[in-house]
């Protein structure tokens, strides 16, 4: 009776072990692809939405690989203490749907009818604001709390680099700019090619790297077909020693077994040639019936039967 309740108690935490590394495992999955990337609150002079109007707005980024759609979810926002508005983006609207590693803008006005980006809150500029994003269950996907008195107009705050851990402000120097629906960080370099560019400035190394896996490519390919084509003579030889009951390999080359001439390989490529059309010609596909002007039937006429009258001597 111990040794039962022992295994029904280890049993009972296995089970809770697996339930809850799944449930951390959705959660893992389900924070994958959208989070919030950039935040203007006082728009003064930035982007314009498309009525024209100067609004705050906020960035989602998909930073999966995949698309991925906000249709369905929720953005949150409190910016006073027990005062949390929600907005839930409609479906229907293609637009929602996000490509991989895409921006999109939520305008923060207070005007949903305006469309689907238009949210129904507004973000306060003297006060903290908390923005969260949900998926169509109400899971928290992404969080960020803007704090109160760091933004002046124009300025935002952003990751310093699409999907990265740490936010900044973003103001108008050259380095740390807005960018909205865009990349947070502009590369202009790629480490790979400045490296490779280093070591190979003319590019005679990359010239002849790339011609050996060519010419490599094709000496591999005539092996192979070398190959393949011996061991199919070769079968082909065995077949018809076999149907002729012969077993010297002297005897059968003799007798030429397994070689086709030239002449039947030239009628069986010519053949198939033919067979896919090639040589063919276009048949006339209309098929025209005309009335006839005669007298008589053609298929009454007597120089139309079978058989001839026989001769009368």
């Amino acid at each position: 009776m111990k040794i039962n309740k022992i295994g029904i108690f280890f049993s009972m935490l296995l089970m809770l072990g697996l339930s809850s590394c799944h449930s951390s495992s959705e959660n893992k999955t389900s924070n994958t692809k959208l989070i919030i990337n950039e935040v203007l609150v006082d728009n003064e002079s930035n982007y314009q939405d498309d009525y024209g109007i100067h609004s705050a707005w906020i960035e989602i980024f998909n930073k999966s690989y995949s698309s991925a759609d906000l249709a369905g979810c929720y953005l949150k926002v409190s910016n006073t203490p027990g005062d949390t508005v929600s907005y839930f983006i409609p479906k229907g609207d293609v637009l929602t749907a996000i490509k991989p590693r895409q921006h999109t803008l939520f305008w923060a006005d207070g005007t949903p009818r305006r469309g689907t980006f238009h949210t129904n809150f507004v973000l306060s500029k003297e006060n903290s604001n908390w923005i969260g994003l949900f998926d169509s269950g109400k899971k928290l996907l992404d969080q960020i709390v803007v704090p109160a008195g760091i933004l002046k107009a124009n300025q935002s705050y952003a990751r310093v680099g699409d999907a990265s851990p740490t936010w900044e402000v973003k103001d108008d120097s050259a380095e740390k700019y807005v960018t909205p629906s865009t990349n947070n960080k502009t590369i202009d370099s790629n480490p790979k090619m400045d490296k490779f560019e280093l070591h190979d400035p003319s590019g005679i190394g990359m010239a002849i790297s790339a011609m050996s896996v060519v010419f490599l490519g094709l000496i591999l390919l005539y092996i192979c077909f070398r190959l393949i084509g011996r061991l199919a003579v070769k079968l082909r030889k065995q077949n018809a020693m076999k149907v002729q009951n012969i077993t010297d390999k002297q005897e059968a080359k003799e007798k030429g077994l397994g070689e086709a001439p030239g002449e039947v390989i030239a009628a069986i490529t010519m053949a198939l040639h033919e067979a896919r059309g090639a040589d063919h010609d276009v048949e006339e596909t209309i098929l025209t019936i005309s009335r006839v002007k005669r007298s008589y039937s053609p298929w009454s006429s007597k120089i139309y039967t079978l058989r001839e009258t026989p001769h009368k001597k």
